[in-house]
């Protein structure tokens, strides 16, 4: 797709006293002999950014949407994916994130009962897999949930993967920021008192047997876990669905603004 950038230029004179030698004004930029100034500010062209893929390098992802057949939900690989929109995915108003939506009524995957709209990792076009037995694998990302259901207010934002099971997963629980590890039965609080529609930063990184998230900065979480098979996960993951007492169309809405993965083996 080309893009044809715009340049904004803005004229501002700022009146100064008079400059007794003109030859103060060598290598001053804007400077007029005599007095006054102009001072030229040239704005970063303005984007022409269409779809998410404009905006986030989905190179190495695919994506899995709350749409198609219950227990095979539409998926959409690169290349498509970078040329990909729709109501679940999208870019803001703003064009400076990517909004994922996942309604409770929405198709699931075969080992899930809860619909996604959501990132996978890949890896030189193979799904990712690796281990925190060998090398450092973070993710790092800067996100916020705008809406979750009302009757069961649950989303997962980001996650590590393994084999048919999460590792770690960063959910929201009403206000309430978790990391949840041991398939639930453990959980740290990151944030007590979260505001939606608050973007955060975020980093998971795994490494010599242990996953540590941190948030906004600040070490939110030390989790001894080891293994392999893991990949990681973005999105949006409704923890809600019709039988849990929520609307069909009842969304849960997250908004990523950057995404970066590294592996050093």
């Amino acid at each position: 797709m080309s893009r044809i950038p715009s340049l904004l230029v803005v004229l501002v004179t700022v009146a100064l006293p008079p400059l007794p030698d003109p030859d103060l004004c060598i290598g001053v930029f804007g400077c007029r002999p005599g007095g006054g100034t102009i001072l030229e500010e040239v704005l970063p062209p303005i984007s022409d950014l269409r779809v998410p893929a404009d905006l986030i390098d989905l190179g190495d992802w695919y994506l899995t949407l709350p749409t198609g057949e219950e227990g095979d939900p539409d998926d959409v690989y690169p290349p498509d994916l970078a040329a990909f929109d729709g109501d679940w995915f999208r870019l803001n108003e703003t064009r400076d994130g990517v909004v994922f939506r996942a309604n409770a009524g929405g198709v699931t995957t075969e080992n899930s009962n809860y619909p996604r709209s959501e990132l996978r990792e890949m890896r030189d076009g193979e799904l990712a897999s690796w281990s925190n037995e060998t090398g450092t694998h973070t993710m790092s990302l800067r996100q916020a949930v705008t809406r979750i259901p009302e009757v069961k207010p649950h989303v997962v934002t980001a996650q590590i993967h393994g084999g048919d099971d999460d590792v770690v997963l960063v959910r929201l629980e009403g206000e309430q920021l978790l990391a949840e590890y041991d398939d639930g039965d453990s959980s740290v609080v990151i944030d007590p008192a979260y505001e939606l529609g608050t973007p955060y930063d975020l980093r998971i990184t795994a490494a010599d047997g242990r996953i540590e998230i941190f948030y906004d900065g600040e070490l939110a979480a030390r989790i001894p876990r080891s293994g392999s098979g893991w990949y990681f996960k973005t999105g949006a993951y409704v923890q809600s669905n019709p039988e849990r007492g929520d609307d069909p169309d009842a969304v849960a809405e997250v908004v990523l603004y950057s995404l970066e993965v590294e592996h050093s083996e």
